[in-house]
Parts: structure tokens; C-alpha cells; sequence
């Protein structure tokens, strides 16, 4: 086990090693060095694009997915959702010509769509009514004005009937196969421990002047002491979230990177589809990649959990309660993995819920 000061750094464990690249030309504000070359070299390989363009989507994805939210807020009913495009610029779907002369005036752009967000949330809701099928998903894509299910081949219950409700949702279900199972991923092993455990830190937190851990619920249920301290709370299934009372009197507000440095983590916010992102955990270590949904369903074994995010970010057994972020922001608690996806629970919906603050 290491030192505990090293421990409690956001997504805390053993020592990993990043992808050698050329040093980025330009610093991007709120981005470490190291997790600068991380996300610079897998928006290279995702996008084709040179390091130039990848540092430019990194410099303007924080402010596009701003953009993003608040004309989703400000345009009610006659948006449906948005993205950020592979450019890292905001893009609003719209249901009028109206609703997107108001998204081009706020320099975004607009995309004329079939489905509101009630009708798909409609069509989601459909979905979920349906005795959950272990092993499958449901979120949304923006980007194609659609919902996914996502079945596997593993998939264990009424598969037929699940699919078949699907089919009656017309256009605005799209189905998608993949293998293998969904999984939590939490294993045995080192990192914070407790009870023949091993889960990640998550975002560190503070609350009254105690120190706090904010962690994935699957975590903080399975075990009731930590190396780190008791758990204090637990939310899962439907949730993914949990609480530690830390009690070394180290929890400094950054991310391990696992080669004797950190990222700081200075905000939270919710996540955009199409945004770069960073994960860290105590298996994988630091991994880049992209959101690909938000607000999906996971059905577990243990049971259903509502709105997570998805990446393409890789995340295996012991990452539990690892920290998503993009840059200098903090986005989601990792929670299971699928078939080359990776599940988060928004950070921001933990905070609230235990009325605690990220460690300065």
C-alpha cells in the first residue's frame, strides 16, 4: 500500500505509464502536462487529426459544452438535446427554424430534427418499463436524434419482449449489438481497501471541515471500513454513488496520474456528448476517450442504474469510484464497464446528494 498522502489524490493507486508522444506545442489552460499528452494522443488516434487540431477541441470544449446546456435550458421544448461536433464546437439539435436562428445568433450550430426530447424521453421511459434484460442499456444519442438499446449477446431475461417494444418505437430506437456482460468494476486487491476489496478513490471532498470521499455506491455498500475510513452512505442500484468519512487528514483536490504527478481539479459540471475526457483508476490507470451518451441506464446484475455516462474510455475490474474529468474539470465516478464502453456516475448529482464540496 502507498504512503496515504499519495492514496488520496483523486483516482489514487500504483504507478502507470502514459503513451510517449512529441511535447504539445501549445498549453492548454486547466490541463496538466501529462494529461494534456493523454488526450492529445487519443483524439489523434480516435479522430485522425494532427496534435495542432486535438489541442484546439481541448481549448474550446469546455466553453462549447457550456454553450451547449444553456441553450438546451433557454430553448425548452424546442430543443432536443445537443453535442459537441469532432471540432470540439457546439451543435444544437432544433425542432423549428425559429428555435435555430436563436442557436446561430449565440454562435452555435443548429440541426433540424424529428424528435423532441419528451418524445424520446417518451420512447426511453418505454424501454424501462419493460422487466429490466441484464446485460443491456438504454441512453440517448444526440447526434443521431435517437435512443439506443444496446443487447448483448450475454443478455439474461425476455430479450424477445424487450426488443419487441423497441420495434413499436419506430424511428425513435435504434438497436445496437454487442458481447459480453456489463459488469461494476470492483475486484480484490490493492488500492483503498477494505474487507477483501479494492475500489479507486473518487473525487475527493470536504463538508464542515471533515474530508470526504466521494465514491461509487457499489463500493461503499459492499464495504463498511476502508483503510481510508467507514463509509457513510450508499446509493445502488438506480444510483451509483457513495461516501467515506476520510480519516488519514490528507485530500488534496487533484488526480493521481500515476508517475509522480497530479492534475488539480478546480469545478465540476455535467458532461457533452462528443467532449474529450480523461479517466483515472487504480487498474487502468489514466485512459482517454470520449462521451459518447449520457442519461443511459445500465442493467446490471445487481440491478439497474439511471442516468450514467458512456465512454469509450477503457475501465476494468478495480477502477470503481475512479474519477472522470476533463482537463481541470470533474465530471463523473466510474461505475461498470460493457463491451468497449466504460459507465459514470455524474459527480455533480453526488455532491448534492451528500451536500459536500470538491477538496480545494
Amino acid at each position: 500500500m502507498r504512503k496515504i498522502a499519495i492514496t488520496m489524490i483523486a483516482g489514487a493507486a500504483a504507478i502507470g505509464f502514459l503513451t510517449p508522444s512529441v511535447a504539445s506545442a501549445t498549453a492548454v489552460a486547466g490541463y496538466s502536462s501529462d494529461v494534456q499528452r493523454s488526450a492529445v494522443s487519443s483524439l489523434v488516434a480516435e479522430r485522425g487529426i494532427t496534435e495542432a487540431a486535438a489541442e484546439r477541441i481541448l481549448s474550446i470544449q469546455d466553453a462549447s459544452a457550456r454553450t451547449v446546456e444553456d441553450l438546451d435550458g433557454r430553448l425548452g421544448f424546442q430543443s432536443a438535446g445537443g453535442y459537441l461536433d469532432d471540432q470540439g464546437l457546439p451543435v444544437v439539435n432544433v425542432l423549428d427554424g425559429a428555435a435555430a436562428d436563436q442557436v446561430r445568433a449565440a454562435g452555435a450550430t443548429a440541426k433540424l430534427v424529428k424528435h423532441s426530447t419528451a418524445a424520446l424521453a417518451s420512447a426511453q421511459q418505454a424501454l424501462e418499463s419493460v422487466p429490466a434484460v441484464t446485460h443491456t442499456s438504454i441512453g440517448q444519442d444526440p447526434k443521431t436524434n435517437q435512443v439506443v438499446l444496446t443487447v448483448s449477446d450475454a443478455a439474461k431475461g425476455d430479450v424477445a419482449g424487450l426488443l419487441a417494444a423497441a420495434n413499436r418505437l419506430g424511428d425513435r430506437v435504434r438497436v445496437e449489438r454487442v458481447s459480453g456482460e456489463f459488469h461494476t468494476t470492483i475486484y480484490n486487491g490493492e488500492a483503498i481497501t477494505g474487507g477483501g476489496t479494492r475500489c479507486s478513490v473518487g473525487f475527493n471532498a470536504t463538508k464542515g471541515g471533515q474530508l470526504y470521499i466521494v465514491d461509487a455506491g457499489h463500493c461503499t455498500r459492499a464495504v463498511s471500513q476502508w483503510n481510508v475510513g467507514p463509509s457513510q452512505g450508499a446509493s445502488f442500484p438506480t444510483n451509483d454513488y457513495g461516501l467515506i468519512r476520510n480519516t488519514t487528514g490528507s485530500g488534496p483536490g487533484a488526480v493521481q496520474l500515476y508517475n509522480g504527478r497530479t492534475q488539480k481539479i478546480s469545478s465540476s459540471a455535467a458532461a457533452t456528448v462528443g467532449q474529450s475526457i480523461q479517466k483515472s483508476g487504480s487498474t487502468t490507470r489514466l485512459t482517454s476517450g470520449s462521451v459518447q451518451r449520457v442519461n443511459v441506464t445500465v442493467n446490471y446484475a445487481e440491478g439497474s442504474v439511471h442516468q450514467l455516462i458512456q465512454t469509450n474510455a477503457l475501465a476494468n475490474p478495480g477502477d470503481s469510484g475512479g474519477c472522470l474529468f476533463s482537463g481541470s474539470v470533474g465530471l463523473g465516478i466510474t461505475s461498470g464497464k460493457g463491451s468497449g464502453t466504460s459507465y459514470f456516475q455524474p459527480v455533480d448529482e453526488a455532491l448534492s446528494a451528500y451536500g459536500v464540496t470538491l477538496a480545494p
